[in-house]
């Protein structure tokens, strides 16, 4: 076999093996997707025919609408404090150079290396010693406690791609430090920013071991979930889930959209000689 032939199979051995990785991936999303629409109880093939009564029954149920609603309020304002967290946090590690510098930036970024069991018993039993516990709020903050090492490692690969000089030029040019994280900063970071809402968003969307430690009566939507599984089988979980991939992949889309589209603009501005914004 000559080397075109080599190298041809071999593209086609890793292009089967992407697909069959996807494959495998997204098959139980897809059957769950399908089952949904199922209206037999118990899901099965073939499939008993189609319906929407399980969506109705979503719909309908104000169990839903309330973890609906304390996720969709946990997720926004974990986003926002993780996401403003992990920039000053970026910034403080692109900034300033200190004693134990690689230590800050290991232990900021360590959370999410926890296993989430572990993490969710240490904060319900740090947020029961300050009566914190069993409140929206209670997600809330364990959440940020996930959810800012990542809104710090996008913000960190952002700074990195700047020019330091570039702050630097902003202050021989008059502006106090307030203005350059105005004017230089802030604007070079926007994408990462945004990227970093969504992506957190994503993640306290989706999580749901630590908040069934600390949520209490306040129950997120994939904790209902786990109280839908419980001595029953319901399709309802298979239009939770439905809705809860869909939102989730939508968040994660629109942020890898954001960090694609501006990975070329330090390139593009170091060709031109202007100044990335």
């Amino acid at each position: 076999m000559n080397d075109f032939n080599r190298n041809r199979a071999v593209d086609w051995a890793l292009k089967l093996y992407v697909l069959l990785s996807f494959g495998f991936i997204f098959a139980p999303i897809v059957a769950s997707f399908a089952f949904s629409f199922n209206v037999d109880r118990f899901p099965s093939l073939p499939l008993g025919g189609f319906s929407t009564i399980w969506y109705e029954a979503v719909w309908a149920d104000p169990l839903v609408w309330e973890g609906l609603r304390n996720t969709l309020v946990a997720g926004a304002v974990v986003s926002a404090i993780a996401t403003v967290i992990g920039f000053g946090a970026a910034y403080t590690d692109f900034r300033y150079n200190f004693f134990g510098k690689t230590v800050y930036v290991a232990l900021a970024l360590l959370p999410p290396t926890i296993p989430v069991v572990i993490l969710g018993l240490a904060m319900l039993a740090f947020l029961s010693s300050i009566d914190l516990s069993g409140a929206i709020y209670s997600v809330i903050i364990a959440h940020v406690v996930m959810c800012a090492p990542f809104a710090m490692a996008i913000c960190r690969l952002r700074l990195s791609q700047m020019d330091p000089s570039l702050e630097a030029a902003a202050w021989n040019l008059g502006a106090t430090e307030w203005m350059a994280m105005r004017h230089v900063i802030l604007p070079f970071c926007r994408p990462a920013i945004l990227a970093s809402l969504f992506i957190t968003m994503a993640v306290s969307f989706d999580e749901f071991a630590v908040a069934w430690f600390v949520s209490g009566l306040n129950e997120t939507l994939p904790v209902k979930v786990l109280g839908f599984l419980q001595g029953q089988v319901s399709p309802r979980i298979n239009v939770i889930g439905t809705f809860v991939f869909l939102a989730s992949m939508t968040l994660i889309i629109l942020a890898q959209i954001l960090l694609i589209k501006r990975s070329a603009s330090p390139a593009a501005a170091t060709n031109t000689g202007a100044v990335p914004q």
